[in-house]
Formats: structure tokens, C-alpha cells, sequence
């Protein structure tokens, strides 16, 4: 298993994508999170179709942290299931990856 992942998420608005942003990166549980630009969303909800706006997150973290990651989001996510999805990262340049690791907390008990 690779040391490193992506915890994927969605968010309403860039607001709250980047206050989660900032706790993470503060906290040293993410190295780096890319916000995308403004997306179209289509999805079921509560038996209805809804096509709506959202910011996608994608948190670059350690394996370790992934769940920490997680639990530091959800009181802050403002939906009431919020998509979290971790995604291996299964190689890349050393470099970065090292910065990676020296951004990111080492344990997390």
C-alpha cells in the first residue's frame, strides 16, 4: 500500500471548501488541497434529481491521517452526507512526496 492518498470531497461553495482547506493544511493532517474551479453536479436526493453547484477537494495527506482527515471535516462539512472518498496514490516524483511527508503529522493517535 502506498504511504500516500487523496481524501476527495465536495463542497457547496468556496467558502467552506476553503475553510476546511486551512484547518487541514493548519492542523498538518494535509500538505496541500487543490479546490477546483466551479462544477455541475447531477445527482439523487431524497428521491428527487438535482443539478447543482459544487467545489471539489482533493486533500493530499498520508494514509494515517486519512480518517483523521475525515473526522476533522465532518462538523465543519455543511452537508448532511458529505462525499468523502480515499484515493491511493500509488507513486510520484520522490521530491514531492518527501515534501508531502514533512508537511503531514508523522503519527496521529
Amino acid at each position: 500500500m502506498s504511504e500516500f492518498v487523496f481524501v476527495y470531497s465536495t463542497f457547496p461553495d468556496r467558502q467552506s471548501a476553503t475553510d476546511v482547506a486551512e484547518a487541514l493544511v493548519s492542523a498538518k493532517l494535509a500538505a496541500c488541497v487543490n479546490l477546483s474551479a466551479l462544477m455541475t453536479s447531477v445527482y439523487m436526493w431524497e428521491g428527487k434529481l438535482h443539478t447543482e453547484p459544487e467545489i471539489a477537494a482533493l486533500i493530499k495527506t498520508r494514509r494515517t491521517l486519512a480518517e483523521a482527515v475525515i473526522a476533522a471535516i465532518r462538523p465543519l462539512h455543511p452537508y448532511e452526507v458529505p462525499c468523502f472518498v480515499i484515493l491511493p496514490i500509488e507513486g510520484g516524483s520522490e521530491d514531492y512526496l518527501a515534501w508531502v511527508r514533512a508537511q503531514t503529522l508523522s503519527d496521529h493517535s
